[in-house]
């Protein structure tokens, strides 16, 4: 699905969505966050499924450039795999694309489930339901953040 059909989507369910609503911090809060989410998993995918397009086109072409006894150009081509291979560690496109990702859906679980009035938020009345909402939202994310530090911490600990 497109970016286009996605918005076009959203703009459909915000109508949909009571006026009052809109202004309460809870739902604020999780359309902002729905928002980041979505966009860093994107940015996070397109950066990881270019570097690994670039890493097999040049791994595919080692063998072909070593037919013609190109030495200069195979340890050129080797020595730009294994830079894009440390720029993907570095910066955990592929981990954080995913991450993100699955955070983004649970938010998007949570803001259809409020809507729909199921799961934690059955029986409840808004007000109730909107401190709920908050709490789940700032746990879940609040798990990511820690998860996203320890990672970091791991990955720094390495690097030394």
């Amino acid at each position: 699905m497109t970016t286009q059909e996605l918005l076009k989507i959203n703009s459909q369910i915000n109508e949909i969505i009571p006026e009052n609503l809109k202004k309460e911090p809870s739902w604020l809060r999780l359309e902002d966050q729905i928002i980041w989410y979505d966009n860093k998993s994107g940015k996070n995918k397109k950066w990881y499924l270019w570097l690994k397009t670039f890493q097999i086109s040049f791994a595919s072409s080692i063998p072909v450039v070593s037919i013609f006894k190109l030495t200069f150009v195979t340890a050129i081509l080797g020595a730009l795999i294994a830079i894009l291979e440390a720029i993907q560690h570095l910066n955990q496109f592929s981990m954080l694309w995913m991450e993100y990702r699955s955070t983004a859906e649970f938010l998007k679980h949570e803001k259809f489930s409020f809507l729909g009035k199921s799961g934690p938020y059955r029986d409840m009345n808004e007000k109730d339901s909107l401190c709920l909402l908050a709490e789940r939202i700032e746990e879940h994310v609040s798990k990511e953040h820690a998860n996203w530090v320890q990672c970091n911490k791991k990955n720094f600990k390495k690097e030394k």
